[in-house]
């Protein structure tokens, strides 16, 4: 099964729902899809407060937390691509979190 540009291209979301160790998306076009959120390592270690301030970018393309300086797009998710935040970047957030805390 393939997957063409447009369907892609045209996709946005208009909920977003974080489980455990999910992130899921409800689409416009009636579509749910749903990805590991080890995939976003900031929003696995957020707390629930942290997961839950979030806003759609870009009439949806996109989603913002900004208690954690993360957007995610719509068509990355679609296209299976994890954050790709490098693990030095990430672990100067980390630290930068624990410092505060």
């Amino acid at each position: 099964m393939s997957t063409s540009t447009v369907e892609i291209q045209d996709s946005s979301a208009q909920a977003v729902r974080l489980g455990g160790d999910t992130l899921s998306l409800e689409l416009t076009d009636g579509r749910s899809v749903s990805v590991p959120l080890d995939w976003y390592p900031r929003l696995l270690h957020a707390t629930p407060e942290e997961r839950g301030n979030w806003r759609l970018l870009g009439q949806g393309r996109g989603i913002h937390w900004p208690d954690l300086d993360e957007d995610i797009s719509v068509e990355g998710v679609l296209l299976g691509k994890p954050s790709g935040e490098s693990q030095a970047s990430f672990q100067k957030w980390l630290k930068s979190r624990e410092a505060t805390a």
